[in-house]
């Protein structure tokens, strides 16, 4: 997890106030090459998204219906709070509509996709494989999940109207609708609102409708963005009309009754014919941006949270860090961290185990959680001091790295590739896991019951991880934590040494 300092306003004193653990989330989905479960047409998808609690999946939202479509693009977002110190598994499943069906499961199936909503967001951008009951590829079905921090609270309200738009349909006038896109930071657009689509009209009037002004802009009202107008089909092959680019600012000029006016351009038909001027208008009727005031904010002064303090000055890792750190600050004078939780990162050392608590005890009021939890970055950063120790001749130092964890791990691979080439290292990780979570994750990485490999197949040359549950210790003594904490200590670091045949650094003259 990342901390940073909460701010506080030029000329006063940084207050204790709420604190930010959790983030609002919008997930974007899109699938392609889906499984075709019509016989006269293509599946017409749409995706579910469950959440796991207390071992069931449970609903979260459904997206809209892509008729006759196996490379759907949903506008229909997924909100959700990410807390960053749970571990929120999310099941993203994919039907094919049948319109006589009244329940889920009468839905022709085609594929998943499970993971935690903290690998979503630490990727921002996830393409994968989607899966069948069965546990086999849905063929060369695959989805695409986009998540955006909704860490601007302003909201858009727009009000969209089109006029003299080109006739699509031979026995009727056009089914409108608007599509709004902006770009990604890998150029290319993508979709964020689809309007209703209004039927055969050439004059449409779309309803009002409100988005994140960091979901059509990202915050930035300068930012073009791209508007397409369609022609909907049955069948599923809607004709383009045109489409147009502007900002929210110039959206914003609609205001007081003052309308704003955009040609509708269809680029071939712009370029095929002389006289083209435009294929229609869409109008702007209102633009507000105003300030979403629902978002939900979590504190860890509140007993829910791991990193509440009880009455008698405690919580789990303040207890995990004077168990096992009064034993390990004997071999040591100090205690470095990856982050400067006394709030000097310019001099980030803790004088021994109780300087380590009393920084963390008291930098809990200022400051802000972030997530997603990565492990890799101070794995590495412990790693390059062991890497200054490899030139040494005689066995005089080793490091070792205290993680205490939820459970929530975003960056596996990464972390699991650290962990491979930090065993070529003089150094050892412990880490604890606090809280009633799913430890599976740090289980695999203790590499107890099989080598641990890295994502490239490379293996660890020695078992330097080890893990335990604070759980099964809360009702002993914390002399008991530390002792199974320490276990395998000794002997990764005769190990090592013994490798690289360096002898004690007090050997006893002969």
């Amino acid at each position: 997890m990342a901390y940073t300092l909460s701010s506080a306003t030029e000329g006063q004193t940084r207050s204790v106030g709420p604190q930010h653990c959790v983030t609002r989330v919008e997930l974007s989905v899109t699938a392609a090459s889906l499984l075709d479960r019509d016989v006269a047409s293509k599946s017409d998808p749409f995706c579910v998204l469950f959440h796991e609690v207390d071992g069931n999946w449970v609903e979260l939202g459904r997206t809209e219906t892509a008729v006759n479509n196996l490379n759907p693009v949903f506008g229909v977002k997924f909100q959700v709070d990410y807390h960053f110190e749970e571990i929120q598994k999310l099941r993203f499943a994919i039907f094919d509509e049948d319109k006589c069906a009244t329940q889920l499961y009468e839905h022709d199936f085609l594929g998943e996709f499970i993971c935690t909503l903290g690998v979503i967001v630490s990727n921002k951008k996830l393409d994968r494989p989607l899966i069948l009951a069965n546990g086999k590829p849905a063929g060369k079905g695959s989805i695409t999940i986009t998540a955006q921090e909704l860490s601007d609270n302003r909201i858009i309200t727009l009000t969209l109207s089109g006029r003299k738009l080109d006739k699509k349909d031979f026995f009727g006038k056009s089914d409108p609708y608007l599509e709004f896109h902006k770009q990604g930071e890998d150029s290319k657009w993508m979709l964020v609102h689809r309007t209703e689509v209004i039927k055969n009209t050439l004059d449409p009037a779309w309803k009002p409708f409100t988005v994140p002004l960091i979901s059509l802009c990202n915050g930035d009202v300068d930012r073009n963005i791209k508007v397409l107008c369609y022609d909907y089909d049955n069948d599923g092959g809607h004709d383009f009309i045109g489409e147009f680019q502007t900002t929210v600012s110039k959206m914003s000029e609609a205001q007081n009754s003052v309308e704003v006016e955009f040609d509708c351009i269809n680029p071939k038909k712009q370029k095929k014919k002389k006289n083209y001027k435009n294929s229609g208008f869409i109008i702007v009727k209102s633009c507000k941006v105003g300030i979403d005031f629902t978002a939900s904010n979590g504190n860890p002064r509140e007993p829910s949270s791991l990193h509440y303090i009880n009455p008698l000055g405690s919580n789990e890792y303040l207890a995990a860090i004077l168990a096992v750190g009064q034993i390990i600050q004997d071999y040591d004078t100090w205690v470095s961290h990856e982050f400067a939780i006394n709030f000097n990162p310019t001099n980030p050392f803790c004088s021994g185990v109780e300087g380590i608590a009393q920084a963390y005890s008291a930098c809990l009021p200022h400051i802000r959680f972030y997530g997603p939890t990565n492990f890799a970055p101070i794995i590495n950063h412990v790693a390059c001091f062991a890497a200054q120790a490899l030139q040494q001749e005689k066995a005089a130092q080793y490091f070792t790295l205290l993680i205490i964890t939820d459970g929530v791990i975003s960056d596996m691979d990464e972390t699991r590739h650290a962990i491979v080439q930090a065993s070529k290292l003089p150094m050892s990780i412990i880490i604890i896991g606090v809280g009633n979570a799913d430890f599976a994750a740090m289980e695999f990485l203790d590499g107890d019951a099989s080598v641990l490999r890295s994502n490239s197949g490379e293996e660890a040359v020695r078992d330097i991880v080890q893990f335990v549950p604070f759980r099964d210790f809360r009702n002993a003594p914390k002399e008991t934590l530390a002792k199974s904490v320490l276990a395998e200590l000794p002997q990764q670091v005769t190990q090592y040494f013994k490798q690289r045949n360096l002898p004690p650094n007090n050997t006893a003259p002969e």
